[in-house]
């Protein structure tokens, strides 16, 4: 049975929420070519078939500050972790 997506806009915010809690812009990181367009895409497209999103929404809201890594089991934390390394 195929995976049943979430909405993709609710997604798209949720992982730039993700990404800005560590320091991330991900728009600039496109600018700068640290991140391709389709690879952003794609952290979207994860993050919508991703079985944490409630857990990922509540580590989100208890965020007071600057996080230098992701929620646990984020699908998109090892390209957030890179994308955190100086170039």
């Amino acid at each position: 049975m195929p995976q049943t997506l979430g909405d993709p806009a609710r997604h798209f915010w949720m992982t730039r929420s993700v990404a800005r809690v560590m320091g991330l812009n991900l728009s600039e990181a496109i600018r700068s070519g640290r991140l391709e367009p389709d690879q952003y895409a794609e952290m979207v497209t994860c993050c919508r078939g991703c079985a944490l999103v409630e857990a990922c929404e509540h580590w989100l809201g208890s965020q007071t500050g600057p996080s230098s890594t992701p929620p646990p089991g984020c699908c998109n934390g090892v390209l957030l972790c890179r994308l955190k390394k100086p170039h």
